[in-house]
């Protein structure tokens, strides 16, 4: 009996490119633009390792709030991230960042549904972003990674980007409400591949290159003004 059985890296070979919306457009350019360029003297290196479509699951350090806006724009391409479900009930922002590629997470949801959801995402052409502490972190490094970026690189043979955000804990800090005017840099290193299996070693070896990767690029000429 033939199989209609479709693989989630068949999809990706027919969807390669998001069309992100009109209001992601406008977000990303008139808002947070002028913001992460002008306010927070923004810079961005390492553009060059982005690729340009496909599926692509980005790594990151998570310092502040400010991380998925500014990681949205700087990259080139749409990037779509969990959102707590209850936001997505609010009015008017539930609608504005969906329109942004949010996907809705129940809190205290099994992590079955959020590697559905970033499945879904990355079989549509999107890339996806995951916080690799899966939290805010007062110093800004990758502290205790989790390994839910690499399981989700394993299940749909994604390469994995590793991005430092330099500065963003210190701009808006936890527990506070009004930003410093300090600068905020990006630097994206190279893709790394997938890991080769699901199987627990795999996945804490390719975790542990990523924290090695991301905490190296925020050491890099530090930004302290």
């Amino acid at each position: 009996m033939k199989s209609h059985k479709l693989t989630i890296i068949d999809s990706y070979e027919v969807i390669k490119k998001p069309k992100p919306s009109i209001t992601y457009l406008v977000i990303s350019y008139l808002l947070v633009c002028p913001i992460f360029r002008g306010l927070f003297r923004g810079t961005v290196s390492g553009l060059e390792n982005v690729p340009k479509e496909g599926p692509l699951v980005v790594v990151a350090n998570h310092g502040s709030h400010l991380d998925p806006p500014i990681l949205g724009h700087v990259l080139g391409r749409p990037v779509a991230f969990m959102a707590k479900e209850e936001l997505f009930k609010v009015p008017i922002l539930g609608k504005i960042i969906r329109a942004c590629g949010a996907y809705p997470v129940k809190r205290g949801g099994s992590d079955r549904d959020a590697i559905r959801m970033a499945s879904k995402m990355l079989s549509e052409g999107w890339a996806t972003g995951i916080f690799l502490d899966g939290k805010r972190q007062i110093n800004g490094r990758i502290n205790e990674p989790l390994s839910g970026a690499a399981f989700i690189a394993a299940r749909s043979k994604s390469p994995l980007l590793p991005v430092a955000i330099i500065n963003s804990h210190r701009v808006l800090a936890k527990g506070h409400f009004l930003p410093r005017l300090i600068p905020v840099h990006i630097r994206i290193g190279q893709p790394i591949e997938a890991p080769i299996t699901k199987r627990k070693p795999d996945l804490e070896a390719t975790t542990s290159r990523l924290k090695s990767i991301i905490n190296s690029l925020l050491d890099m000429n530090l930004i302290n003004n």
